[in-house]
């Protein structure tokens, strides 16, 4: 597996149409690992307590709906 700076590198040679493509790869890859893992913590339970919060702050009227 390529360290980090062999990466780096690479990216920074790619031509300008390859950048584009790269990028928007990127951008989706980095997407999905993001969904991934809300996905994960939702399941987990970890988030349990931040939407306890939430709704209690709803409930108490402390928020707002927009």
């Amino acid at each position: 597996m390529p360290h980090l700076e062999d990466l780096e590198k690479a990216v920074k040679n790619l031509p300008e149409p390859e950048l584009k493509k790269f990028r928007r790869w990127f951008a989706e890859y980095d997407a999905d690992a993001w969904d991934a893992q809300l996905e994960a913590d939702a399941a987990s339970g970890k988030l349990d307590a931040l939407a306890g919060e939430a709704l209690a702050d709803y409930e108490n009227g402390n928020a707002r709906e927009f």
